[in-house]
């Protein structure tokens, strides 16, 4: 075991790298998530290293990220394989595990990040003999509650890491509400560690440099989309209720990519219904952007709109609040903590477009609300930072470290 100068965490983040690009694919606001809680946690002196499956053959064995930080490659199974069939890798995936972590020394704890990470940190609690930490980022259940079922494996696979994990992370209160609501009170602790967001990239800016800077005219409202092109995320909303706005000039940029298997019919989709409304000329798609460029489109844009059936937390209505663009979106799950309704942006009830489109053109058009948001939003999300977050998450390492260990439920 590692000594008490050095505390060392395996983080398991089996389906998607956080290097990997967000908005691409499975990757999205877990990866910022992973890594940049993983880098604060190292620049406090816990050692991470990150285990994600390698999913392209030319990919490096390990990555230093910065000292103490390292993402671990694990050869599991074919590279492409779809997030559909990764459960089948699994055991496979947990041996290797096991194998770098031995060579290593041990660590003291283990965090997985999403079910398919947890049900192998629920084995590597018991093969270990460590605290076993779980962030789910969505639940299967919560999602059901929206439309979009998930399969019954996963429901169970997640029910029994609730009943084992020595301490389960969530972003905001609602989350644990919904956690408690769906799934009962976990055997193990609920900790809350919101998310935070990098101030010296995601701040306020001039918003006439920002629109020369990507392309866009300065006298036109710019409404934003941000995130990964599938029905959990809303886009088809998005573009309806551009439709059905006031601003009949107002335009919609859509950043983001493919996700799922059928990605890319879905993002044809979204093209062809842009087309069907005759918002061709109103609308602009662009591929998925690193993630410190997402910057210059949130301070670009008037308003951003997140129309999402689910969403645990919202990272990125957080970070275009700290760029001072006001908040539209989908009262649910941390969205309704992130967002200050009528202060920092607005909530909206109903997931139609016409509801979304009034509340748009409700920001566009009175623009000395729209500045009080913009300077609200502002100033709350200086509450969020990754220095804050990592301390919490290590105050939580340090007490199930001295701690006995859950036995499951």
């Amino acid at each position: 075991m590692t000594t008490e100068k050095q505390r060392r965490v395996a983080i398991i983040s089996l389906h998607t790298s956080p290097l990997a690009q967000p908005g691409v694919g499975d990757s999205g606001g877990m990866n910022v998530y992973v890594r940049e809680m993983a880098s604060a946690l190292a620049q406090q002196g816990t050692e991470c290293i990150v285990y994600t499956r390698a999913d392209a053959a030319d990919l490096p064995r390990e990555v230093v990220v910065e000292p103490g930080h390292r993402v671990v490659y694990v050869q599991a199974g074919p590279h492409h394989l779809p997030k559909e069939a990764l459960t089948d890798i699994i055991d496979e995936f947990t041996e290797a595990v096991v194998d770098d972590i031995e060579a290593r020394g041990g660590v003291d704890a283990v965090h997985a990040h999403y079910w398919l990470s947890g049900e192998v940190g629920h084995a590597l609690k018991h093969r270990l003999d460590v605290p076993f930490i779980v962030t789910f980022h969505t639940l299967a259940r919560v999602k059901g509650a929206g439309g979009d079922l998930e399969p019954g494996f996963r429901e169970a696979a997640e029910a029994a890491q609730i009943g084992c994990a020595d301490a389960v992370c969530v972003s905001c209160d609602a989350e644990r509400s919904e956690l408690i609501e769906h799934y009962g009170v976990p055997a193990g602790r609920v900790v809350i560690v919101s998310p935070g967001v990098e101030h010296a990239i995601f701040g306020p800016g001039d918003r006439r440099g920002a629109r020369k800077a990507i392309g866009e005219d300065d006298n036109v409202p710019l409404v934003l989309f941000a995130g990964r092109i599938q029905a959990l995320k809303g886009p088809d909303v998005a573009i309806r209720a551009l439709a059905l706005m006031n601003e009949s000039h107002a335009r919609l940029l859509v950043v983001g990519g493919a996700s799922g298997s059928n990605g890319h019919a879905q993002e044809e989709e979204m093209r062809l219904l842009a087309d069907e409304l005759g918002l061709s000329d109103r609308i602009r798609f662009v591929a998925p952007q690193p993630h410190h460029l997402l910057s210059t489109f949130y301070r670009a844009a008037d308003v951003i709109v997140v129309p999402s059936r689910s969403e645990s937390f919202g990272l990125v209505a957080l970070e275009a609040a700290a760029c001072g663009t006001p908040v539209v979106a989908s009262a649910v799950g941390g969205l309704t903590s992130l967002v200050d309704d009528g202060v920092t942006g607005i909530l909206v009830d109903s997931r139609t477009p016409s509801a979304f489109a009034e509340a748009l053109d409700a920001v566009l058009s009175d623009s000395a609300m729209a500045t009080s948001m913009s300077m609200a939003g502002a100033v709350a999300s200086l509450d969020y930072s990754w220095t804050v977050a990592a301390s919490r998450l290590n105050e939580v390492y340090d007490e199930l470290r001295s701690a006995g260990l859950l036995e499951c439920r």
